[in-house]
């Protein structure tokens, strides 16, 4: 019978450890995002998958805030982060960095999650939106494309977090050969 372990038995890395750690090369960019718990859960995913940064962008709030805090429980002082007013100058910068802009969006000629594989030489960067509206239009006509996950439910979409979740795990498999 499986017995549960122990977080003495998980060889976690302390927070300066992880800043030290190689990280995945990939940046989520959170445009607009309202609700202070789904900060906190994606900081939270962002470190369990050594996520290289997390921008917050617009009106998504940022740490120190106990909010925050409450589902990011210390995540926000072990994964980088950094503020940018507009979303769109995040989008900007990362591709002037390199890397692959894919807004996480419903949109046509979207792809699908399943059909993108992650290559290890390239940089990637995650855009997800707000709760409600989404990734501002403006927003995904800067990206290289958008990135969709498949749904097969009466509803037509995912709470954002649980989304961060799903992509950040799918890219996280094709880019961390090197970390695990």
């Amino acid at each position: 019978m499986p017995k549960k372990r122990l977080i003495t038995e998980m060889n976690r890395l302390s927070p300066d450890a992880f800043k030290e750690a190689d990280k995945v090369p990939m940046v989520i960019v959170l445009d607009n995002i309202r609700s202070l718990h789904n900060v906190g859960s994606v900081f939270r995913t962002c470190d369990a998958f050594r996520v290289s940064e997390i921008i917050l962008c617009g009106l998504t709030n940022t740490p120190p805030h106990p909010e925050i805090h409450k589902t990011a429980l210390g995540a926000e002082f072990s994964v980088q982060w950094r503020y940018e007013s507009e979303t769109i100058n995040a989008v900007n910068q990362l591709k002037a960095a390199g890397y692959t802009v894919y807004a996480v969006e419903q949109a046509h000629n979207s792809l699908s999650l399943p059909d993108v594989l992650p290559d290890n030489q390239q940089k990637y960067a995650l855009v997800l939106g707000h709760e409600v509206k989404g990734v501002d239009q403006a927003v995904v006509d800067g990206c290289h494309g958008c990135v969709e996950i498949p749904q097969f439910g009466t509803k037509h979409s995912l709470n954002v977090s649980v989304a961060a979740g799903i992509v950040v795990w799918h890219f996280f498999n094709g880019l961390s050969s090197d970390l695990i």
